[in-house]
């Protein structure tokens, strides 16, 4: 049965733990490769902050103030297990009226009108490496804290939204709806590029998209930085080598 929901999805990745599901690539050379089993696990303790800290759920507005990145990725699917809507930023510096936890690289940014989550890019990261507003939590050390498994979720409003701040709004019914794409063999292990046209928060909507519709229809993704997609695009050696590598067998179709 296909999945309906993504919580259909996350559960799927568990019929072969041990498969590469998600690979990151950095700029400055880092790696990262997320096993199905290490990803839900990720998402897991994610959506355990989210709903213990901050009763997230329907209609909670979730800022993901991130780039495209595999830890934006993890944000996002623990946004959507909880039934929360995720929002996404203009490239512009912006109050976050209107949301109600703010999740960010950036927490200077931002004041106290909303809850903030700091987040450490780097792999390796174990705590946030710098000072932090007052009452912010730091994720690289908090996530860790929080249950392997789901403890409780609220159900999922297939109406609420999903997504907003790129393009029309987006459903949780949509979100899967779009993710149901035939471009995508299944099962292909699909090179995402986080490059391309139109602001920061287009970008990331298409990257949330791209993987999704992966994972769904069976599949692993390679997400490739912004700057890394550039120079592949532009190296077409470099380029057939990580195919090569990695064993893609599909490109993403938005890009």
């Amino acid at each position: 049965m296909p999945a309906s929901t993504v919580a259909d999805v996350l559960a799927a990745l568990q019929r072969e733990p041990g498969r590469p599901r998600l690979t990151w690539y950095g700029d400055g050379g880092e790696r990262i490769e997320l096993s199905g089993a290490v990803l839900e696990n990720w998402v897991s303790k994610t959506a355990n902050l989210l709903v213990e800290e901050f009763d997230a759920g329907p209609r909670v507005r979730i800022l993901l103030d991130l780039p495209p990145h595999w830890r934006t990725v993890v944000w996002a699917l623990a946004v959507w297990r909880v039934g929360a809507c995720v929002v996404l930023p203009p490239d512009a510096p912006a109050s976050p009226s209107g949301v109600d936890v703010v999740v960010t690289d950036r927490p200077d940014r931002f004041g106290r009108e909303a809850p903030v989550v700091a987040v450490a890019l780097p792999a390796l990261a174990r705590t946030f490496g710098a000072a932090l507003p007052a009452g912010a939590i730091d994720a690289a050390a908090a996530v860790m804290t929080y249950g392997d498994v789901i403890g409780w979720a609220p159900p999922v409003d297939q109406a609420a939204l999903a997504l907003v701040g790129a393009g029309p709004d987006v459903t949780h019914a949509q979100l899967i709806d779009r993710a149901d794409d035939a471009t995508i063999p299944d099962g292909a292990r699909t090179l995402v590029s986080t490059s391309g046209t139109g602001s920061v928060a287009d970008r990331t909507a298409r990257t949330l998209h791209d993987v999704l519709r992966s994972l769904r229809s069976g599949g692993s993704v390679v997400l490739v930085d912004p700057a890394t997609s550039e120079a592949l695009a532009s190296d077409t050696p470099r380029r057939d080598r990580l195919v090569a590598t990695e064993r893609v067998t599909a490109t993403s179709p938005s890009r």
